[in-house]
């Protein structure tokens, strides 16, 4: 069995709002073979088996993150999601991962019917390999420059994501790019929007500027399916829209991407970590990828020490600035119920 897109299945649309939001979902849902255009935002540590099968099963589609996984870890990741549901998902790749091509080699294996890459241009021969194994590619596009790019190179689909987002973030904010972008874009391919999107009527403004869907990440992380721990949960329960901050880059000659999560000390600690790694540049010790490759550890070490250990303290809660939109567990199903019940009524009220 592969993830190969099939027909959504139909949404009883009774109201003009649910109507107009089925026909503007169509085209992103098609793409993913889901019954609804809400892709799940990658969270390592977050987006594993349980959580993206939920997703999928509740008739969104779910993003398995792979992070720093190893090639046997993602293998096992793909076939115990499978156990758990028969509707598409998909895997979200690090392009700056030493072992991304027998990743992609993982994927095709299992029948994985849509790749993600994220983090950084695609290497050369990715795209070829993942279309040559029969998935779907799609790509994050900070720039319009870039999205052409990436058009150009074949790519299936794009998420453009604003630097509201939680984990690594951009400079520029989801209303500007969607502005700018879906205009060139939305014609061309399936365009998903992301980045401080929480509620159902923001999903309702970008379908209407020409997105194909939206992909969230911050309104899952309490889903009653994810492992994340219940002080992770908490945290995200407790915490307001400017709770959620952006780290800083230390030191210019070491680029680092910003990454935004709740205020807490493991941020002192990522300021050292850059120190540290910086140190190692003067001497000469580590080169330039690999200094990059150890801040990426880093923050997998970190996310880890939160998610699974429980330390939102010294850890890295990485959360979108929607983190306020967050209010209470429930299940995955439940939350893709109220945004589209919310979409559906902001697109009546615009009917009326």
């Amino acid at each position: 069995m592969t993830d190969t897109p099939v027909a959504p299945q139909t949404i009883t649309a009774t109201s003009t709002g649910e109507q107009r939001l089925a026909r503007r979902m169509a085209r992103g849902a098609a793409f993913l073979g889901t019954e609804v255009a809400i892709m799940a935002g990658a969270m390592s540590w977050v987006s594993e088996r349980h959580l993206v099968a939920a997703i999928s099963n509740a008739g969104g589609f779910g993003v398995i993150a792979c992070g720093a996984m190893t090639v046997d870890l993602l293998d096992r990741e793909i076939a115990a999601t499978r156990a758990l549901t028969d509707r598409p998902f998909g895997v979200n790749l690090i392009t700056m991962h030493p072992d991304l091509m027998a990743l992609i080699d993982v994927c095709t294996r299992h029948g994985v019917g849509h790749v993600v890459l994220a983090g950084g241009l695609p290497p050369k021969g990715s795209l070829e390999a993942i279309k040559a194994g029969g998935a779907k590619v799609i790509c994050f596009a900070p720039t319009l420059a870039l999205a052409k790019k990436l058009v150009r190179s074949g790519v299936d689909a794009l998420v453009i994501e604003g630097m509201e987002a939680g984990g690594h973030i951009g400079p520029v904010s989801t209303s500007v790019l969607a502005q700018e972008m879906l205009p060139d874009l939305a014609d061309k391919l399936p365009v998903f929007v992301a980045g401080g999107i929480g509620r159902g009527e923001a999903i309702a403004g970008y379908l209407d500027m020409g997105a194909a869907g939206v992909q969230l990440g911050t309104r899952f992380v309490c889903a009653t399916e994810s492992i994340a721990h219940a002080n992770f949960k908490r945290a995200f329960i407790r915490a307001s829209a400017r709770d959620a901050i952006a780290s800083v880059q230390l030191d210019p000659r070491l680029p680092v991407i910003p990454v935004r999560a709740l205020k807490n000390a493991g941020g002192e600690l990522f300021t050292a970590k850059q120190r540290e790694v910086a140190g190692h540049l003067d001497e000469g010790r580590v080169a330039m990828a690999e200094a990059q490759l150890q801040i990426e550890h880093y923050w997998a070490g970190a996310l880890r020490r939160a998610v699974i250990d429980g330390d939102v303290e010294h850890g890295s809660v990485m959360a979108g600035q929607s983190v306020g939109m967050v209010t209470k567990e429930e299940p995955a199903a439940d939350i893709i119920a109220e945004l589209m019940a919310e979409a559906a009524h902001a697109l009546d009220r615009r009917a009326a």
